[in-house]
């Protein structure tokens, strides 16, 4: 198989028939082996009742169904999955993503060598309540992983098979993929200004809120990437620091105390200075936490992942 097209949706009947259509037209005229596979996250309104038409009309529409609404990242990650082509490329199925930037996509991983290609809306057809929160997100992003893209969340998107298989993705990481391929060793991705059409039939299924969600899946998976084999090596540290703290202030506050002892000046109880509490609590909290790093260490090491590495090649073995 050439060419695997996963498409999640949740409530796009209508715009499946065209979105089939055009990918036959664009992929048929490519020449390739393909499967156009799409993956209902617990839709409502027939979208997979349309699904199976499609599939009955041509045997190269599969689909996944969901036993309910999961979420786009679940979503895709089945499609990953199943996905048997050596390119696969994500899209949307509300029709703002082009079929027609396919075949630039599916060059730049064929004869380019970009382990990961995504989209870039340049020109966005939404309101400005979504583009400049979107602004914001994608510098954030960019920052915090190193990955120089403009749209991380562009839905339009083409892999090497080789990333799908390696990655996985949940909860709703989807929007840092190319994040999560880079942690697994795939360096080389690139990016193509992508066509963005209106949307023609329903309603967008995102609110502000993912936005929210967004930088606290990004907090949340560059923990897991830098920590998630050793974390003690972040509690532990972070604890030390804390309990080093409130040791040198209780220090201090002792210190005081003796010397205004021996110098026979009068001086406030110990108990009496806002000090010895700041310093009594950073002690306990720095011993907590370095205590979270054992318990931490406990369960990394018995987890039954803790040698599942991503072994690129092997040779004479």
């Amino acid at each position: 198989m050439d060419i695997s097209v996963v498409i999640p949706l949740l409530n796009e009947r209508e715009s499946l028939p065209e979105l089939a259509a055009k990918l036959h037209q664009v992929l048929g005229g490519m020449g390739k082996r393909y499967e156009v596979l799409f993956v209902d996250d617990g839709s409502r309104d027939g979208s997979w009742e349309e699904i199976v038409r499609l599939h009955q009309a041509d045997g190269r529409v599969k689909g996944i169904k969901l036993g309910r609404n999961y979420g786009k990242s679940p979503a895709l990650n089945e499609g990953f999955l199943a996905a048997q082509g050596q390119v696969v490329i994500t899209m949307d199925a509300d029709l703002q993503d082009d079929p027609e930037e396919i075949p630039g996509l599916y060059r730049m991983i064929t004869a380019e060598g970009y382990d990961l290609v995504s989209g870039w809306k340049k020109k966005r057809h939404d309101p400005l309540s979504k583009t400049l929160p979107t602004k914001l997100f994608n510098a954030t992003t960019r920052w915090a992983s190193g990955v120089q893209l403009h749209d991380f969340n562009c839905g339009l998107k083409a892999y090497d098979g080789k990333v799908v298989k390696a990655i996985e993705v949940y909860g709703e990481m989807h929007r840092y993929i190319p994040f999560i391929a880079k942690k697994e060793g795939f360096h080389k991705i690139g990016e193509k200004v992508v066509q963005h059409h209106a949307r023609k039939y329903g309603k967008t299924k995102f609110g502000l809120d993912r936005f929210i969600n967004g930088f606290l899946d990004l907090l949340t998976i560059t923990f897991v990437f830098r920590f998630g084999k050793k974390p003690m090596h972040f509690f532990g540290a972070m604890g030390t620091l804390v309990f080093f703290l409130g040791f040198l202030a209780t220090l201090w506050v002792l210190g005081s105390k003796l010397f205004s002892l021996l110098t026979h000046v009068r001086a406030p109880l110990v108990t009496d200075q806002p000090l010895f509490y700041i310093a009594l609590t950073s002690m306990i909290i720095g011993a907590q936490l370095f205590l979270a790093g054992f318990v931490a260490e406990l369960v990394a090491r018995n987890s039954s992942e803790r040698n599942n590495y991503r072994v690129g090649e092997r040779l004479g073995l």
